[in-house]
């Protein structure tokens, strides 16, 4: 059994603290509980004493393990009730403050009578009795313990305490990137990396396998970082997989690591076809973490982008586990094993030591090697020893260590013991600040200034003397817990941390009895026994039903009620929690300290909110609230209260103004937010303001900020037009507030008399800010000019700026001298004609313009005509800059400006096609050109096309007088030989991408050979088009005048095209899917295509999903090919409003095993034997209806038990009652000749359009599994199937019948007590 640690030295620390407080011992004076607790001080010394020697007999004896329990679930009970007397103290004295500033004559007279007689009154002595019984029984545990310290025989333990620890003066912390003993595992690794080694895929993959801990993912990151891999690979991408093999998650983290972008799919199939796009012919590198699947068909799903990657492509692959590497097909395993000794001595002396060996410390040489066999030649032990011992200098510290009983703790694994030690060797206070992190699951990305919040609020950032803040001291802890290798640095995001496996093991370890998560899998009934145990609770679910939350009650001790974010398929997407979780069960978690609710679908927030007195930290981020209750005021205690995001929010509570302690109030991304409360300037601890908002003459004053002196962050400053005395703006005093890192300032958009730009360049000037800003942005200022400051090159941490809606300013502030200026936009500046070399540098001075700048965009510039920057002098100007975008700048005409080498990427948008000519000859290297509504185009002429030979992306977009994207394609087949993506949307008068089009049938070969992606929307007078040799993705929806697609014929010629889509396409041939070089087709979609009336036989046996949609005149699609015979290989079909289709192979769906959904829905003509209980085994989704066969005929249908989601159509259903379940229908019980029979094993059932269905309430109690059930266009139903109401985590009913509709929704209806515990509730 592991044994659960104690870290109760730091909690009794701090009990000291509080048992000291002025406040709380003149409390407990006047209400006669003082005695009491000066006993408590008394024995809590006692037990401190014997902590160190409880700390190290409690491995061995576990009546010593089970008497440190019992102190740390006692120490939690006295710390709820120091808390309990400290919070009323507070309230007293909020109350005297208030009475006096409403009563001063009474005050006067209360002066003249000592305070010590006034605090005796009736209220108090009430109080005091009622506290007397809690602290009695407190009193009694401590004596209870006291005694049994005795019996233990635990002594005082002061000789180590004692002991010093210096730090070696010599050594210096090595770099942890730093490996030893690899380098022959490199030098292989490397080879069979950038070798050619033959494969039947154009991928292979490299698996590095070896025990948890053992370097794996240490040597991925040097090959990956290796300059010859970064040389020979054209994308790379890392991802860490970890336990859930989640393939739209890894799917999605490699899409945008190859540059794709932060976007949302409706699905796995767009998400791939995307990625498939990225790939394409291209050499790619890609890592994944910490692979545990073995499921050889999601690997398989996974993998099949990878297919289109250039020759010489290969995945790195790190496990624990040989099956995975066996799962994937690795064309190379290679075991890691373990380091030498002399390896790992001199491993472990680096981090120990700062040295390579021990030559300089002979003396801990001995210890050293022995703690090194211990370790087992494990590099992650090795490390984190060496980092526990680096501070200890003589050998007796090195001699605990090595003979420390840990090592010999049974039932562990071989690493804990190591790693134990290192968690043995933290201070009290980070040991359960350690702790805390068990909360979180595997891979959880921490953000280390979101964790510090929470640890504060949980009290471990109590600092004794108060020279610094608490939050400065979480981030001093946080760096140390770093240091030793509790956290390091993500791979993918380096703003955030993750915990090593191992490490979250350990910590979960640690965490024993009173740390709990709650994930998906788990229900709290299954912790039943431990209920009143568990102090601090996180949770991971979707849905957060009540019944598995409602056993919490038992926990009335809970402090940590934490939500955190499950990965959705979409960003709006949210989490939901059963109401009365919120109204039931929160209200008498009477201790919680910590309530986040963040990216859960909750609406209000329960009055009841205002009597968790304890409570310091709220997080209702990303949520739907409108409010929050006035009860919010009376939580004095709370230090954080977190709403970003929550975009419903339009007022705050004007109690917000009692909350004396809160530090960080963050709104930021509240749009609806318009009003602040009065008085938050008397909030002086405040240092998380974000969003600031200047009221009219009785609202919020801007002075209010003055007295706010550590505020730090992010802040965003609106109503700035309100401000009409300056020097209340400068007396907020910005530049003192060093802490800011991110300031918007912002006026209104109305420009009237009522504003005055003399009084506006006042107030900007007076709030100039400190130095060390980050980002800066200024919004609708009406001043003619800028003040100095503004561009100003002290400000040498300035990365971003953006000036947006200065609409009287005629020209902009000399920028080009801020040193890190990384993204400048400029937008709305109407009073702007002329930009010169004066925005680049002062007249007559010199140096390199904006030397750091990647990213100038301007928009919306209505009087904006010239930019030239051509000022006759040498100095070099924009070095770096790799992105121009203009947009609607309808009046600039002439551009004239230097070269830029480095420009890679122009967006020109509502422009003249004079600004195209222009810029588009300052660089050869443009890799994408997006041109949207360029006025005067009407065709790419060659001296535009002449500079674009590198280009890769060309985007063009309602170009209205576009006729030709140019003149001769055979001359644009000879420059853009690096066209690989080509979009063109919503031109509509374009006839043909080149006016003189190249036979595709000559000798000259095929055009534009790079071309890999082509997509024509809505062009309606495109003539045609020919498909280069090398595309793999055709998409042409809305071009309705094409009357020749041509595909290329030459025999020798590869098949490549791999997804084919046309929409709204009147002319297609189906003769034309014979042609072979569409035998590669993988993915098919045809919708609307009138003329479209059936399918040649025999073709496209490679497809995988096939989609016909709207096609009324196809009458039937063939056995052979389409992913039916001969392959079977069809995973995902959908034949959806066919109105004339008559057959298709469903015959053959029984041998469709690769297919996981199934699309057959209003095709009202389709062979009467349709469904026949012949299914695909492997079917997960299911959606049908609108057929010939009325579903009352279908009888028993033989679903498949890997079926959970079925959605059912109901026109022409010819169904009442559903039945039962199958053997009801066999048997013939209870159901009538129309009941439909749905499997038990859904988890979704979806019922649509069944205009004469009346009742469900007996024909679906069979389905144990469902979760979700949705009810949309039934408007006769009358009734929902009771029994499983309770077990639904969403209920979506919609168009049904007012009876039902008062059953639900109505608080007296016969449904509500039970579907008002729904979580994701929409009864409409």
């Amino acid at each position: 059994m592991a044994v659960a640690e104690i870290f109760i030295g730091a909690f009794i620390t701090v009990l000291f603290e509080k048992l000291a407080s002025a406040d709380l011992i003149r409390l407990a004076r006047s209400a006669g509980i003082y005695s009491e607790l000066h006993k408590w001080n008394n024995t809590l010394s006692q037990i401190q004493a014997v902590l160190v020697d409880a700390g190290q007999k409690h491995l061995r004896e576990r009546s010593i393990q089970l008497w440190l329990h019992k102190l740390q679930h006692l120490a939690y009970d006295i710390d709820d009730v120091l808390d309990d007397l400290a919070t009323e103290a507070m309230r007293r004295h909020l109350n005297e403050e208030t009475y006096a500033t409403t009563s001063t004559n009474s005050s006067k007279v209360l002066k003249i009578v000592p305070s010590c007689c006034t605090n005796f009154t009736p209220r108090t002595i009430k109080y005091g009795r009622k506290m007397s019984s809690k602290l009695d029984e407190i009193t009694t545990k401590l004596h209870h313990l006291v005694e049994e310290k005795n019996i233990l025989g635990l002594v005082n333990n002061v000789e180590r305490g004692n002991r010093a620890s210096r730090r070696l003066e010599e050594t210096s912390l090595v770099d942890e990137s730093r490996i030893v003993g690899r380098e022959s595992d490199k030098r292989v690794l490397l080879d069979k990396l950038l070798g050619n080694e033959s494969c039947n895929e154009n991928f292979s993959i490299l698996s590095i396998v070896g025990l948890g801990g053992i370097g794996k993912t240490t040597l991925a990151q040097v090959l990956y970082n290796e300059k010859k891999v970064k040389d020979h690979f054209e994308l790379m991408a890392w991802v860490c997989v970890s336990d859930e093999f989640e393939v739209f998650n890894i799917s999605k983290a490699i899409f945008q690591a190859v540059g794709g972008g932060n976007q949302d799919f409706a699905n796995l199939d767009l998400l791939q076809v995307a990625l498939t796009e990225k790939l394409s012919k291209r050499r790619f590198l890609l890592v994944l973490d910490d692979v545990w699947n073995e499921n050889y068909k999601e690997w398989e799903l996974l993998q099949r982008p990878f297919m289109v990657g250039a020759p010489g492509s290969k995945v790195i692959v790190t496990t624990r586990k040989t099956t995975v590497a066996s799962v994937m097909d690795s064309v190379h395993t290679y075991p890691l094993e373990l380091l030498l000794n002399e390896e790992a001595l001199s491993l472990f002396a680096q981090h120990a030591l700062g040295k390579q060996n021990f030559n300089s410390h002979p003396t801990l040489k001995l210890h050293g090697e022995g703690i090194m066999k211990k370790c087992g030649g494990l590099p992650l032990a090795l490390i984190t020893l060496g980092r526990v011992l680096r501070t200890k200098t003589n050998d007796e510290e090195w001699e605990e260590l090595l003979n420390s009983e840990i090592w010999s703790l049974h039932n562990e694994s071989k690493i804990l013991p190591a790693l134990r030690l290192s968690y043995y060797d933290l201070p009290p206070r980070l040991k359960q600040m350690f702790a805390y992190c068990s909360l979180f699951p595997k891979d959880y990305l921490f953000d280390k200034d979101e964790l510090v919040l929470l640890w504060m609020a949980e009290g471990f950032l109590h600092e004794l003397n108060g020279s610094k803040s608490m939050e400065s001291l979480g981030r001093e802890c946080f760096q140390e817990l770093e240091s030793r290798s509790f956290f390091q640095h993500s791979t993918n995001d380096s703003s955030r941390y993750t915990m090593h496996d191992l490490i979250n093991d350990l910590a979960t370890s640690v965490a024993g009895e009173f740390f709990f998560m709650l994930d998906d899998k788990m229900n709290a009934y299954d912790q039943n026994e431990a209920l009143e145990k568990f102090h601090h609770l996180s949770y991971i679910q979707r849905y957060g039903v009540y019944r598995k939350f409602k056993a919490l009650q038992r926990a009335r001790r809970l402090r940590t009620f934490l939500a955190l974010s499950v990965r959705f398929l979409y960003s709006w997407q949210r989490s939901s929690l059963s109401n009365k979780v919120l109204v039931e069960l929160i209200p008498q978690l009477k201790f919680l300290r910590v309530l986040s609710l963040a990216n859960y679908s909750i609406k209000e927030i329960p009055e009841s909110i205002g009597g968790l007195k304890h409570v310091r930290y709220l997080n209702f981020s990303k949520t739907y609230i409108t409010c929050l209750p006035e009860q919010v005021g009376d939580l004095y205690n709370l230090q954080s209260l977190l709403v970003t995001g929550c975009h419903l929010l339009s007022s705050l509570p004007d109690s917000c103004v009692k909350l004396i302690n809160l530090r960080h109030l963050d709104i930021s991304d509240t749009p609806q937010l318009t009003k602040m409360p009065l008085g938050i300037g008397a909030l002086t601890s405040l240092q998380t303001l974000s969003k600031i908002i200047i009221g009219e003459a009785s609202g919020f004053k801007i002075s209010e900020l003055k007295g706010l002196l550590h505020l730090q962050g992010q802040i965003s400053i609106t109503g700035l037009h309100k401000v009409f005395n300056a020097i209340h703006a400068k007396e907020v005093n910005l530049q003192q507030k060093k802490g800011i890192r991110d300031l918007e300032m912002e006026w209104s958009d109305v420009f009237d008399d009522s504003r005055n730009e003399n009084i506006e360049y006042e107030v900007l000037e007076g709030l100039r800010p400190y130095e060390k800003l980050r980002s800066l942005k200024i919004l609708n200022y009406m001043g003619m000019k800028f003040p100095n400051w503004v561009g100003d090159p002290s400000f040498v941490c300035l990365t971003q700026l953006t000036l947006r809606g200065c609409k009287n300013s005629t020209y902009l502030p000399t920028l080009g001298h801020l040193q890190s200026l990384e993204k400048l936009c400029i937008e709305s500046m109407n009073g702007l004609q002329r930009l010169d070399s004066e925005f680049l540098r002062p007249i007559n001075s010199h140096g390199i313009g904006f030397p750091s700048l990647q990213v100038l965009e301007f928009r919306d510039m209505q009087s904006w005509e010239i930019w030239s920057t051509n000022g006759g002098d040498k100095d070099v100007s924009f070095p770096c800059l790799c992105e121009i975008s203009i947009i609607n700048c309808p009046k600039l005409m002439e551009v004239a400006i230097d070269l830029i080498p480095s420009l890679e990427v122009l967006h020109i948008e509502e422009c003249s096609v004079s600004v195209l000519r222009s810029l588009v000859g300052v660089s050869s290297s443009f890799l994408e050109l997006s041109l949207k509504n360029i006025k005067g185009l009407t065709q790419l002429h060659g001296e535009v096309l002449k500079h674009l030979g590198s280009l890769e992306h060309l985007y063009v977009t309602r170009c209205d007088e576009l006729r030709y994207l140019w003149e001769s394609e055979s001359e644009a087949c000879k420059i853009l030989v690096s066209l690989w993506d080509l979009r063109v949307k919503f031109c509509k008068n374009l006839v043909s991408l080149g006016k003189n089009e190249v036979n595709l049938d000559s000798d000259s070969g095929f055009c534009l050979e790079s071309i890999r992606k082509v997509e024509l929307f809505n062009c309606p007078r495109l003539e045609s088009y020919n498909c280069p040799n090398g595309i793999q993705n055709l998409d042409i929806y809305g071009c309705r005048s094409i009357t020749s697609l041509t595909f290329p014929t030459l025999q020798d010629l590869p098949s490549t095209l791999k997804i084919l889509s046309i929409c709204y396409f009147d002319n297609f041939e189906a003769n034309c899917l014979l042609n072979k070089f569409l035998t590669s087709l993988g993915y098919l979609s045809i919708a609307r295509v009138p003329n479209l009336s059936s399918f040649p036989e025999g073709c496209l046996v490679h497809l995988t999903k096939l989609i016909i949609r709207g096609c009324d005149n196809i009458e039937s699609i063939p056995e052979k090919g389409f992913g039916f015979l001969p392959l079977f290989c069809l995973r995902y079909l959908e034949i959806n409003s066919c109105k004339n289709l008559k057959s298709f192979p469903h015959e053959h769906l029984q041998s469709l095993t690769s297919l996981e959904e199934l699309w057959i829905r209003d095709c009202p003509n389709i062979d009467y034997s349709f469904p026949c209980a012949l299914w695909p085994p492997n079917l997960t989704t299911l959606t049908i209806g609108g057929l010939k066969k009325p579903m009352s005929e279908w009888g028993p249908q033989n679903f498949p038990t890997s079926l959970v989601k079925l959605s059912l159509y109901g026109k022409n259903s010819g169904v009442a009652p559903f039945a039962k379940s199958e053997e009801d229908v066999r048997n013939g019980n209870n159901t009538t000749s129309s009941s439909f029979v749905v499997p038990p094993s859904l988890t979704l059932l979806q019922i649509h359009g069944f205009m004469e269905l009346e009742s469900v309430s007996e024909g679906l109690h069979h389905l144990t599994c469902l979760e979700e059930l949705l009810i949309r266009s039934c408007p006769k139903l009358r009734d929902l199937p009771e029994m499983l109401l309770p077990k639904l985590s969403r209920l979506w009913v919609d168009s049904s019948s007012l009876e039902l509709r008062k059953k639900c929704g109505d608080r007296k209806g016969k449904y509500w007590p039970v579907v008002s515990q729904i979580p994701d509730l929409d009864v409409g």
